[in-house]
């Protein structure tokens, strides 16, 4: 189970309040073969994020 909607903003204020932010990695469209390269290569230290905007 992971939780309902209440569960979830309680999660959610519990990391504003304590600054619990998570670690990224911000990729263009352009980057995604990159990206995904390491992945397969279990090359990632960060959550992956494309920057949906560059598409």
């Amino acid at each position: 189970m992971i939780g309902g909607i209440r569960e979830t903003h309680e999660m959610l204020d519990f990391c504003a309040k304590h600054n619990i932010v998570p670690e990224i990695e911000v990729f263009s469209a352009d980057q995604i073969d990159e990206a995904y390269g390491r992945v397969l290569a279990s090359d990632e230290k960060y959550r992956f994020v494309i920057d949906i905007s560059t598409m």
